[in-house]
Formats: structure tokens, C-alpha cells, sequence
């Protein structure tokens, strides 16, 4: 399972989706225009759970997204994708995963690893650029990973949404590094190499009724998925507390039983990830702080995502076939 971005408290109104759920067990700036993240009595409680049963149904997608053939709605399909149904793809308005220019996210926790807690904070910021990929101008988000300050992992990732309302994940563009060295990057976009795009939310999480494909990458092995894991009526992370979160269970078809735990709140986004099922690497990360970037703060990142995609076109085959970013 690949990391990406994006509670304890409330009811968990879909608890028997999980077949060990229904234990009731608590998961456990210049420029910037600050949104509202005043301190509330935030919740502080691991969400790395133990190891338990994998979801085994969930509250439907798109209207794209079929049953799947075997029956099991926690068995992963590729939601059907059509390029004519993106009529405004980059204006995406999602009320779990808005990302329009400027909005900013940072998570902050640990990354746990052979059982070593590390400071581990994730920096999502939503570009004012977009990349035609299979034909759709899609949103640019860039991404900075850090373990004990230490840059890890920057990437440039594409999103767009349907006329349905679901988000849509069209690829990405990661580069790692190790002591701050560059040591590889694992690149897939849509449409290359027999990569597809993917679901990431859709926009009512509560219809959703099976796990999807997020995106499809086979060169590099990216097959992440996700399913409907949990509604809670509030969440208290870092940033405050936040009502209406859909937590979704990811995973991939290389780790069966791993899954990581991504929270989204109604009108914000992204607020919580936790972990369970074991891995060697688990996140355990609440939101800290949320923004809205103008000016010369949102140029900067612009800046940032142009010359890393500069790099890009010169280290990553699959992203040599792709169109120049353009600003919105």
C-alpha cells in the first residue's frame, strides 16, 4: 500500500460494516489565510488499531461503479471511467475532498516502525496549476512527506471530478529520497503503461456500496483501493473537532488484511490517518493546521510542482508522455 494523504469520538453509525467494528473500540503563513483550526479538547488516542477482520460491507459509488462480480463488496473494481462526464474536471467542489488553489493541509504524528515511534508530518498543498491527463485538465497537488524533519518524499499528484461529484485520482509523480539523496521514483499517470484512473471519494460517502480501485498503476505496482470503513457523527483531532467524517479503509492488493485508515470531514477534508491490521510501516497522523494560500505563499508551491515536474521529465519515462502543467 503506498502512503497518500489525505476518530474517536461519535457514534459510529455504519459499526457493523466492520466485522470487529462493532466492539465500539475507539480508534484509537504571510500571505495565508488561515481557516478556522481553533484548539479544541482534541483527541490524542493512536489510531493504529490491532490487527482485526477487513470490512466486510460497506454503505454507491458513482453511478459508474458495478457490483462486484464475486459478490463481495469489499473485492476491489475499477470504477468505469469516461472522459465525456469531466465537463469541469478541475473545479473540484467535493464536500470530503475539496481542493481547490490555495487550501493547505498539514498532518502531523508518528510514522511506528518495528515499533519505534518517529515524528512523521505530511504538507498537502493544492496548486493553482492543472495537467491535461486522457484528455482532463487535472488539479495539481503537491506534496511534501517528513520523518524527524527530514524530507522523505515530495510528489506531484492529479486529481479531477466527475459531473457526479466523486474525486477522481489520475496519477502521480513521487520521488524518495534517503538521507537527502534522490533514490527512485515510482511514477504512473493515467492512460500510460495500461494506467488507469481511480476514486478517491465520492460525493456522498454514505451510498457508497463497494470497494474501489483508487487508481491503477501496474508498472510500479500501485493497485491501492478503498472501502467504506465507518461514519462518526464528530471527530476531535489537532486542528479541533470536526462532524459528518467518513472514514475509509485503504489497501492494496500486494498487502491483504493491512489497511490504512484515512478520515474526511464534511466541508474540510482530510483529518485523520490511523492504521490497523500490522505492516511494517504504520501512520498514525491527526490534522494540525488548514489554510487557504493567495498570493506570493500559493506561487511558491506553484513554483515548487513546476520545477519538480521539470525533473520529472527528465528521470521518468512514463511522465515524458505527458502535457505541461498550465496555470489556471
Amino acid at each position: 500500500m503506498h502512503r497518500s494523504f489525505t476518530g474517536a469520538r461519535g457514534a459510529l453509525l455504519v459499526s457493523c460494516l466492520l466485522v470487529a467494528g462493532c466492539s465500539g473500540a475507539t480508534p484509537t503563513a504571510s500571505q495565508a489565510v488561515a481557516e478556522s483550526s481553533a484548539p479544541a479538547t482534541a483527541s490524542t488516542s493512536p489510531s493504529v488499531e490491532p490487527s482485526s477482520a477487513p470490512p466486510s460491507s460497506s454503505p454507491s459509488a458513482s453511478a459508474s461503479a458495478e457490483a462486484s462480480p464475486s459478490g463481495d463488496p469489499t473485492k476491489p473494481i475499477f470504477p468505469e471511467f469516461d472522459a465525456s462526464k469531466f465537463s469541469n474536471g478541475s473545479n473540484i467542489t467535493n464536500e470530503w475532498l475539496p481542493l481547490q488553489p490555495g487550501r493547505r493541509w498539514i498532518e502531523d504524528g508518528v510514522t511506528i516502525e518495528g515499533g519505534e515511534r518517529i515524528p512523521h508530518k505530511i504538507v498537502f498543498t493544492v496548486t493553482n496549476l492543472t495537467k491535461k491527463i486522457e484528455g482532463i485538465p487535472t488539479v495539481v497537488a503537491y506534496v511534501e512527506d517528513y520523518n524527524e524533519g527530514q524530507l522523505v518524499e515530495k510528489e506531484i499528484a492529479f486529481y479531477a471530478q466527475d459531473d457526479d461529484g466523486a474525486v477522481w485520482y489520475f496519477g502521480e509523480h513521487p520521488e524518495e529520497y534517503e538521507d537527502g539523496e534522490f533514490v527512485q521514483a515510482p511514477t504512473w499517470i493515467a492512460g500510460i503503461d495500461d494506467a488507469k484512473p481511480g476514486i478517491k471519494v465520492i460525493a456522498d460517502p454514505s451510498k457508497q456500496t463497494q470497494a474501489m480501485y483508487q487508481g491503477w498503476g501496474p508498472k510500479v505496482e500501485w493497485d491501492d483501493y478503498g472501502v467504506l470503513d465507518a461514519h462518526q457523527d464528530q471527530d476531535c483531532v489537532t486542528a479541533g473537532c470536526f462532524d459528518d467524517v467518513y472514514r475509509y479503509a485503504e489497501s492494496s492488493d500486494q498487502e491483504p488484511g493491512i489497511y490504512q485508515l484515512k478520515s474526511y470531514a464534511k466541508g474540510v477534508g482530510e483529518i485523520r490517518t490511523g492504521a490497523r491490521g500490522g505492516g511494517d510501516s504504520q501512520e498514525d497522523l491527526q490534522l494540525k493546521s488548514k489554510a487557504l494560500l493567495t498570493g506570493a505563499d500559493l506561487e511558491k508551491f506553484d513554483d515548487l510542482a513546476l520545477a519538480m515536474e521539470a525533473h520529472a521529465y527528465k528521470i521518468s519515462p512514463a511522465y515524458k508522455g505527458t502535457e505541461k502543467m498550465q496555470m489556471q
